[in-house]
């Protein structure tokens, strides 16, 4: 026990220190002593001068006043701070972690201007010298000024401090500005212009110097970290917008100056204007994300590829466009009702965007106002002028025609009607029976003209299919045939052969009979010109004695020869000879040469040979030739 109190003896002097400081330097010296980490604020319990007071309106001192006073203890040694007239408590830093921003409100100061929310920034070493502050007018309330993160010695009974997350915008975000302090609005305006200056809001007193004012602003802030006291400014967090590839975004603008029409007067229907002017922008945005301020400037945005639109029922594209369309009821000249499905394909060009929508404001007014009227018109009166079956049959016509019609009314509205397709017809069902028993009947009919043509095959094929089984007795009957056929041709060759024979050998027995005959005629011939040598040698001396007579007769007989021929005038001679001797001038047997020829006397006496034989057997016959064919 003896050593823990000897080990303990230090203890006494910090004991006595501290009754010291409580009671004796405290007391008797007014000695304070403000931590590293702490603040000394000073309340005065009084003063010893009637005339420091505080006036009116006023709860800090500055000038040594009862009260809380503006100066505050700084960490350090501090006398003649007695306890019967100051009463210190110690205040910790104020503090502001990263991530947030502090928002100072001032109890004390000057009155607020007129029409103002937030105190004006004055020179006070961010709100550490409030001294400074009150002596420079700085103003009761909410501040402009903020104190960004880190460490200050703020005197609390001036000003009170409210901790607040920065203001962070997110990626494709925008934010869209309302300020709670500035000039008012321009009569017919609804958002702020853009000023100058302000860092994005971040300094509210830049922006109200410049001019800037109160309400929604035109200007948005876009991704990152901002610095924005939320006694000064509204942060709305909103989507970029978004213009997917096929479309294109057109702008109308309610902010900004007034624009000038830039279509001319040819376009009636709203005004097209520039960049940045009050009106719809002539420029509309391309695919991309775009910062816009969704309060101050509309964006429509309209498809630049095709667009189909069904009048259909049960058919709508992901657009919706269509949604209320429908299929088309038509009547026909025949008075028959019926239902159409048709499809229109447009394209609306980049440049043309800005006067439909300067026209009709959306695509969907477009549709409903200029489309569906005019498609589903035209296919009304397109019905009346024809009867069911005609309409169907001329579709592909009705179609084209369509195209070309809805083509020059869209042309009108700065639309191209690309194509227009027919779909589905639905026909009355009284006339579809008919149509349909109409078409049974049709192929009934050419089921049985199928039917009759295969029984005719089949029959065909049954013949064809007897042929082939008797194919074997045909072609033995065939080549029996043409056996007997080369038999009865080998017969009539052999026949022919024979008469050829036969003809040959009675040509060579008439050809020996005419060589012995010549034969004999040229021996006689030989003899007569032999006997007529003789007789001209014997008869030369007669010749000449009655040459001078027969000259003359000569000269005749020669004429004669010329006139008649040789053998003519040769056959006369004999004729009269033969009549001067008594001898028939024809004979009882005429004997002709083939074709009127012959060799003359020889044949005479074959003739008469012959004659002589004949006589014999029967003197009354007498044979001539038929045809002047040669008797053998």
């Amino acid at each position: 026990m003896a050593d823990l109190i000897f080990s303990l003896w230090w203890v006494v002097p910090v004991v006595v220190i501290l009754v010291m400081y409580k009671f004796v330097l405290r007391v008797f010296f007014g000695m304070i002593i403000v931590p590293d980490d702490r603040i000394g604020l000073v309340v005065k319990k009084y003063v010893l001068a009637r005339d420091k007071r505080l006036p009116d309106g006023r709860i800090i001192a500055i000038h040594g006043e009862a009260g809380m006073q503006a100066k505050a203890l700084a960490p350090g040694l501090y006398w003649r701070m007695w306890p019967w007239q100051y009463s210190i408590t110690m205040e910790a830093f104020t503090i502001i972690p990263q991530g947030k921003l502090g928002l100072v409100k001032a109890k004390d100061g000057a009155p607020m201007d007129m029409g103002r929310v937030l105190g004006k920034p004055v020179d006070c070493d961010k709100f550490q010298d409030a001294i400074a502050f009150l002596d420079n007018k700085g103003q009761k309330g909410p501040q402009a000024a903020f104190l960004t993160p880190g460490s200050y010695r703020i005197n609390t009974f001036l000003f009170e401090v409210e901790m607040v997350p920065i203001t962070q915008i997110h990626e494709n975000k925008v934010g869209i500005v309302t300020t709670l302090d500035g000039e008012p609005l321009d009569k017919g305006e609804i958002a702020g212009v853009s000023v100058a200056g302000h860092k994005n809001y971040q300094d509210p007193m830049a922006f109200i110097n410049a001019g800037g004012m109160k309400g929604l602003q035109e200007d948005v802030i876009l991704a990152g970290t901002y610095y924005l006291n939320p006694w000064f400014v509204i942060v709305e967090q909103v989507d970029m917008v978004y213009i997917p590839i096929g479309y294109v975004g057109v702008v109308n603008s309610f902010v900004g100056p007034e624009g000038k029409d830039t279509t001319g007067d040819s376009f009636k229907h709203g005004n097209i204007v520039k960049h940045n002017e009050k009106g719809v922008w002539e420029q509309p945005l391309d695919p991309g994300k775009h910062p816009v301020n969704i309060y101050t400037h509309a964006v429509e945005v309209v498809p630049t590829t095709n667009i189909v639109l069904n009048w259909a029922d049960s058919r709508t594209e992901a657009h919706e466009l269509d949604k209320n369309l429908c299929t088309i009821t038509v009547r026909s000249s025949d008075g028959f009702t019926f239902n159409l499905d048709v499809s229109q394909i447009i394209h609306i060009p980049r440049n043309e965007a800005p006067k439909v929508i300067a026209r009709f404001g959306n695509m969907r007014n477009l549709v409903s106002q200029v489309l569906e009227p005019t498609i589903a018109n035209y296919f009304r009166n397109s019905a009346q002028k024809s009867d069911v079956i005609e309409f169907l049959a001329n579709r592909i016509q009705r179609q084209d025609d369509a195209k070309q019609h809805i083509s020059k009314v869209l042309d009108n509205y700065n639309v191209v009607g690309v194509d227009t397709l027919i779909g589905d017809i639905t026909p009355p069902p009284a006339l579809m029976k008919t149509l349909t028993d109409r078409k049974l009947a049709e192929q009934e009919k050419i089921t049985y003209e199928i039917q009759r043509n295969a029984q005719i095959e089949r029959k065909e094929f049954e013949s064809a299919k007897a042929g082939a089984d008797m194919q074997p007795e045909v072609v033995k009957s065939t080549r029996q045939v043409e056996i007997n056929t080369q038999m009865a041709a080998s017969k009539v060759a052999a026949s022919k052969g024979e008469a050829e024979a036969k003809t040959i050998n009675a040509k060579a027995d008439a050809e020996v009979r005419t060589i012995i005959a010549k034969a004999d005629a040229e021996a006689k011939t030989v003899n007569a010109k032999a006997d007529a040598n003789a007789t001209e040698v014997n008869g030369s001396a007669e010749a000449s004695k009655i040459k001078a007579i027969g000259l003359s007769e000569a000269e005749v007989t020669k004429q004669k020869t010329e006139a008649m021929g040789t053998e003519q005038y040769a056959i006369v001679r004999v004729a009269e000879a033969l009549a001067a001797h008594g001898i028939k001038l024809v004979p009882d047997i005429l004997v002709s040469g083939k074709e009127g020829g012959g060799n003359g006397m020889i044949d005479a006496l074959i003739g008469s040979e012959m004659l002589k034989k004949l006589q014999t057997a029967n003197d009354n016959v007498i044979i001539k030739p038929a045809d002047d064919k040669t008797v053998d």
